[in-house]
């Protein structure tokens, strides 16, 4: 295949050890190559953001395929963290979203603060949906994969021509498949397919479903689909049949960004002909569908906004008041306020609470709260504190204990592969908190053709 001429994006390094009052658990060490995340001009770091040259700094050099234009991270000149002239950081123009002065940022007319949104496509008296990029920042740009192709021609004659013959006549080639499919990035696995069913006339996926089985086949199909139908069809999975695979879709939804999200919401729609909004109102209830639906909702901050202080004091003061009671706790605000902030804000009230409170936010959460909402608001806190941490812990998580939970291992494995920077990055963490090699852990719990799909994703 030939070298392609777009840059690779990753998931941004993690802040430095000690920003948490105590030793973080498990930080990758070093940081990223000089210069490649230049600090911000704003003088001293910023209140509860890493340090300079870390997660969520506009890169210096040509930006990434997909990347907002230079100049809309940081602030405008002469104005603080980019909040409007005198007006709470973050909050709309006044009368913004028809709200009446002095009314909460996010809150619909006549609805209280802290209330699940209203679902879209509900009668315009109701309806909430602000326009893109009103979270206090431009909007910012899907995970390579969920939005447009890059503008460069991606030759995949040979790797698609490559799949046909490890696929055609008596038997199957199944080395050749795993070499094509693993090495694939989001875009070529999205070429690869679309030219393999106009040259052939065929469907890629149906062709890998006849050809192989087994878990062997969930992870090339998984490849071959790209992430975003990956994602769609995992959560429709999660959804199908009795029961609810909640795992499934804190996997898929958790503090990821409002433009993957959004994409993976109308791939949902389009995919299965109808919303993953209302099939999630119907698998789920009470405070858990309340939780899903407001992660659905995509309305996080922007990650282009930085932390700022007095916001990060009064959002830990709102969240002892929700959940420190001795006896009463307010779920729905809990959520509200966690699922609708970036992870770099979320990083600073995680230090923040622990400076004021002495104990750490996670532990708080994990007495306060049991099932299915604990789950996905500690993996919203482990993945905003550090991301390839977290997925390692999520990969041993679908290995221990007796039995493989190979449906997990499958699609953790192959969403960690898409970058391959970050999946170095999960495994020199597991390395360091489970003091063995991710793929001789891999290696131990699985077999045949299906073992070595899975050793090709993590060793790149």
């Amino acid at each position: 295949m030939q070298n392609q001429q777009y840059p690779q994006q990753g998931y941004p390094n993690q802040p430095p050890p000690g920003q948490y009052g105590a030793p973080q658990y498990g930080a990758p060490p070093g940081g990223p190559p000089p210069n490649q995340y230049p600090q911000q001009g704003y003088g001293q770091p910023q209140y509860g953001a890493p340090p300079p040259g870390q997660y969520g700094a506009p890169p210096q050099q040509q930006p990434p395929y997909g990347a907002p234009p230079q100049g809309q991270y940081g602030a405008p000149p002469n104005q603080q963290y980019g909040a409007p002239p005198n007006q709470q950081y973050g909050a709309p123009p006044t009368q913004q979203y028809g709200a009446p002065p002095n009314q909460p940022y996010g809150a619909p007319p006549n609805q209280q603060y802290g209330a699940p949104p209203q679902p879209y496509g509900a009668p315009p008296q109701q309806q909430y949906a602000p326009p893109p990029g009103q979270f206090g920042g431009p909007m910012g740009q899907p995970s390579p994969g969920y939005g447009p192709p890059p503008p460069v021609h991606i030759d995949v004659a040979k790797d698609t021509e490559g799949l046909h013959k490890a696929m055609k006549g008596f038997g199957t080639n199944e080395k050749e498949l795993i070499r094509i499919l693993s090495k694939a990035d989001p875009f070529q696995a999205n070429a690869m397919r679309e030219s393999y069913n106009q040259r052939f006339m065929k469907d890629l996926i149906k062709e890998l479903e006849k050809e192989t089985s087994g878990y062997f086949e969930k992870g090339l199909v998984a490849i071959a689909r790209g992430p975003l139908a990956t994602d769609a069809w995992a959560v429709y999975e999660g959804m199908k049949g009795i029961g609810t695979k909640e795992e499934v879709l804190d996997d898929v939804l958790v503090g990821r960004s409002n433009a993957d999200v959004h994409a993976i919401k109308a791939e949902y729609q389009k995919l299965f002909h109808k919303s993953l909004e209302s099939d999630l109102r119907g698998d789920l209830s009470g405070a858990t569908e309340q939780m899903y639906v407001m992660i659905v909702a995509a309305r996080r901050t922007e990650d282009a906004v930085p932390p700022n202080p007095q916001q990060t004091e009064q959002d830990v003061t709102e969240l002892q008041r929700a959940i420190g009671g001795m006896i009463n706790k307010d779920s729905v605000q809990t959520c509200q306020l966690l699922t609708s902030r970036n992870d770099a804000q979320l990083r600073a009230i995680l230090q923040a609470y622990h400076q004021r409170f002495q104990k750490p936010l996670e532990k708080v959460i994990s007495d306060k709260f049991s099932g299915h909402m604990k789950d996905a608001l500690l993996l919203l806190l482990q993945r905003a504190h550090n991301r390839a941490l977290s997925d390692a812990i999520q990969l041993e998580d679908s290995m221990a204990g007796l039995g493989t939970k190979d449906t997990l291992l499958v699609q953790r494995t192959v969403r960690a592969h898409w970058n391959r920077q970050h999946m170095q990055q999960v495994r020199q963490e597991y390395q360091k908190k489970y003091k063995k090699d991710l793929v001789s852990r891999i290696k131990g719990e699985t077999r045949g053709d299906y073992e070595r799909l899975m050793v090709a994703c993590v060793e790149g």
